[in-house]
């Protein structure tokens, strides 16, 4: 577990190099539900970014040169980057994600939403993530955020962007889940 503080600080520091980069970015994991919540701390961060004219992790590395406050090391065994931030003691590790193949492919106005100045997955595409994940790996802490999630904000969720086989696979699981995604439902049932 990490500070919430500590995370957001990360981030933060992240997103201004990614940002003067030019590179769409959004931050998501359990820190999302910390930071909704008001929790003093959360069990992870991610940071998708686009591609654009070249790789996602070729952008992040060019966006962190000339920086001592963050470091990139690849790990190729997986195919994946982590950015460090050693702004603080013990350094913070954000996972970088390529967008499409964790979150959605395009990060702009109506996937991602600003708060606290830093970009975030919508509560759609967090949700949507994260069920992603839940389903290959089959967490509990990704469950947890879920219901957490659609739990308290079920009503801003496009359930077009939500998967329905894996939810009542969720549900069947957690059935915690069941009430909110039956309420999402039925408000757009009711739409029709």
């Amino acid at each position: 577990m990490h500070e919430t503080s500590r995370l957001l600080e990360a981030a933060a520091a992240l997103s201004q190099r990614l940002h003067s980069a030019g590179v769409p970015h959004a931050f998501y994991g359990s820190v999302l539900n910390a930071v909704l919540s008001n929790a003093p701390q959360a069990d992870e961060i991610y940071c998708i970014v686009e591609g654009g004219g070249s790789h996602p992790f070729k952008r992040v590395r060019q966006a962190c040169t000339g920086t001592t406050d963050l470091t990139t090391t690849p790990s190729p065994w997986s195919n994946r980057l982590h950015a460090t931030y050693h702004g603080r003691i013990p350094p913070i590790d954000i996972e970088i994600l390529p967008a499409g193949e964790e979150g959605p492919r395009r990060l702009d106005g109506s996937t991602v939403v600003l708060i606290g100045g830093i970009p975030f997955l919508t509560i759609s595409e967090f949700l949507r993530a994260k069920l992603k994940a839940w389903a290959i790996r089959q967490l509990d802490h990704d469950a947890q955020d879920i219901i957490y999630a659609l739990t308290r904000y079920w009503d801003r969720v496009d359930i077009n962007r939500i998967p329905e086989q894996d939810m009542r696979e969720l549900i069947a699981h957690y059935p915690a889940a069941s009430p909110p995604w039956k309420e999402l439902r039925r408000k757009y049932s009711s739409r029709s």
